[in-house]
């Protein structure tokens, strides 16, 4: 048995990635994929959002998710999975699907180790685990400076720091709910079996990433700059301390209302304050990066044909696949890109871009690249330094060289949204 086609459903979810992949088989038959369910940052007008659209999956289901695919723990990828004390959210509705597989990325496996560079219970050395771990108290320091900070701090400057915060807390009761919705739950990395053969007949799951660290320690740490990959045009440059406090440097006692301090008082703790806010700034940004490092980069093939799904996989990430001669060959004919980090600059390398044989300029190429885009601009980065997500340049070149699809260009107000992509195979 094998698929006729795919069906792509990309929700408008603001910020954030949610994607239903259903394989459509002779004789009504259905095999569905979820791939991410969440948002920082939903389209104004619209909280019930994440609930309207797991009553949408459900409808489409029938009632039977066969696949969950989490990439990684970011808020924007898993925030919809998230159960209430009621059992009525839309994690909740999820789980009622009775998914058959959930796939994580390797980091998540409850049985390794904080420190461990593989997923065993074997490895004792410094690993990825404990950074994620210490990233997430960070994170929650970066969301409380944001609340409190005021003399010197800007809105854009505490808005930033906010949305940084906020996308790397733990997300609990979400990663609780993925961790035991499914009859199974795998744990993957660059090379792993998806173990989903019998649950896709006919469809073929190949595992790009994330390496482990034995496999590349690269992913530990995320490159500021690369002109040769990077959809940028001047380089940017980010000063990070090594640690940062979230409480402000003067406990408010010390500090005299406006009118009561001096001029030049007043101008010093501005300025030390706002240094204190971008200093946090750029560690939390640093381990945003270091998060997306773990996301999974899944390659489905039927009949030849290749819908490549990268999460937010940053440069690190891609780098030990893009290393690998046979992969390189295999991305060379994919049909569908799933844009990845929301169409940062660093998300897609222009090797991996540019090994796309099916990009074309000619709208009218029937064989021609198909891109997808989760995206909300003004949430993240600036452009100002080349940092804002989608990137321009990036965007340009989507449009101009494949069938571009944007959540952007949905038009939702306070309802939900969708689009449906198809691939004949």
């Amino acid at each position: 048995m094998s698929p006729q086609k795919a069906r792509i459903r990309m929700y408008k979810v603001g910020f954030g990635d949610c994607f239903l992949l259903s394989f459509l088989y002779a004789a009504d038959e259905k095999r569905h994929i979820l791939i991410d369910f969440g948002t920082t940052k939903a389209p104004a007008g619209n909280p019930d959002l994440m609930q309207e659209i797991a009553e949408d999956v459900r409808a489409e289901t029938s009632g039977q998710l066969d696949v969950v695919v989490a990439t990684h723990r970011h808020k924007d990828h898993v925030s919809g999975f998230s159960t209430t004390s009621k059992r009525d959210g839309p994690g909740d509705i999820i789980r009622s699907l009775k998914p058959r597989v959930v796939l994580l990325p390797w980091t998540e496996d409850p049985d390794t180790k904080e420190d461990a560079k593989v997923p065993t219970k074997t490895r004792d050395a410094h690993g990825l685990r404990k950074q994620l771990t210490h990233m997430h108290a960070v994170a929650e320091g970066a969301l409380s400076f944001s609340q409190t900070a005021r003399a010197g701090v800007s809105e854009a400057l505490r808005g930033r720091l906010a949305f940084l915060g906020e996308d790397n807390i733990k997300n609990v009761r979400a990663v609780k709910n993925l961790l035991t919705m499914g009859k199974e739950c795998r744990y993957l990395y660059a090379g792993a079996d998806a173990g989903v053969a019998d649950v896709l007949p006919g469809v073929s799951v190949r595992v790009l990433g994330p390496p482990t660290l034995e496999q590349s320690e690269k992913i530990r740490k995320q490159r500021v700059s690369d002109r040769e990959q990077f959809w940028m045009i001047a380089a940017a440059s980010a000063n990070v301390g090594a640690e940062t406090a979230s409480k402000p440097i003067f406990a408010r006692r010390f500090i005299a209302p406006d009118g009561e301090r001096e001029e030049e008082v007043r101008w010093l703790t501005e300025r030390l304050s706002r240094a204190q806010a971008e200093q946090m700034l750029g560690i939390v940004t640093v381990l945003d990066n270091a998060m997306n490092n773990t996301s999974l980069i899944l390659l489905f093939e039927v009949n030849g044909k290749k819908l490549l799904f990268p999460g937010d996989a940053q440069i690190e990430n891609w780098e030990y696949a893009l290393s690998k001669a046979d992969v390189v060959a295999k991305l060379a004919d994919v049909d569908l890109y799933k844009v990845g980090h929301h169409g940062s600059r660093n998300a897609t390398p222009r090797d991996l871009w540019n090994g796309f044989g099916k990009r074309s300029a000619n709208a009218r190429s029937g064989d021609r690249l198909k891109t997808l885009l989760s995206t909300e601009a003004g949430k993240h980065g600036q452009e100002s330094k080349h940092t804002e997500v989608p990137r321009t340049t990036l965007v340009d070149e989507l449009k101009h060289k494949s069938e571009f699809h944007s959540t952007q260009a949905l038009q939702s107000d306070a309802s939900m949204a969708f689009e449906d992509i198809e691939v004949q195979f």
